[in-house]
């Protein structure tokens, strides 16, 4: 296959994707994440390039609203503190990087968001677990079939493709990120 002929049917795909992506699911996760404004912390995990969504996600929301003063949400990146995530992983094992990161600290009615593509990774569905345990609210946001992190969430941003199309569903995270974002500054800009 050619690039040129390669490059159309990739976007063709994405563009599929993304015009079945439930709208309803967006007002959902913007509502969740404005029930946490003042009371409760918001906590962001994944792996690879989740892990890279994930401290996006926390500074397009965190730092780039706030700097704005448009909106503060009290949200972090646990993908973030290497020296945290690679002593975890050493001394106790890499299934507990965001579990132990969240241990006693993670509490009722805080929000985990848990990016996965495949929905199965044992050190996110350890985390997710956990912080159900304690009450939080977990929105998976997942690629191919869902896996268990589908099962386990409160509400559910999925991108349903084939195994092993990392570059679609990832763009599709990306792009959730982008849209909340883009709500609360359009927001602002309409209200000034």
């Amino acid at each position: 296959m050619q690039i040129k002929e390669f490059t159309i049917n990739y976007i063709k795909k994405l563009t599929q994707i993304l015009n079945q992506i439930d709208i309803e699911v967006i007002e959902q996760i913007i509502h969740t994440l404005e029930e946490t404004i003042n009371k409760n912390k918001i906590f962001i995990i994944g792996n690879g390039g989740s892990a890279a969504t994930a401290s996006h996600m926390a500074n397009d929301l965190g730092v780039g609203l706030k700097r704005r003063e448009i909106i503060s949400f009290n949200i972090d990146s646990l993908t973030d503190n290497t020296p945290a995530i690679t002593a975890i992983a050493n001394d106790i094992g890499y299934e507990n990087i965001f579990y132990s990161q969240l241990k006693n600290v993670i509490k009722k009615n805080d929000v985990l968001i848990a990016i996965s593509c495949s929905g199965n990774s044992e050190n996110i569905i350890k985390a997710v677990k956990y912080a159900k345990e304690q009450n939080a609210k977990i929105i998976g946001v997942t690629g191919f079939d869902g896996g268990e992190l589908k099962k386990l969430s409160d509400i559910n941003f999925h991108i349903d493709t084939q195994k092993a199309q990392y570059g679609i569903v990832e763009d599709a995270h990306m792009i959730l990120d982008h849209i909340i974002y883009s709500y609360y500054i359009n927001k602002d800009l309409n209200e000034q």
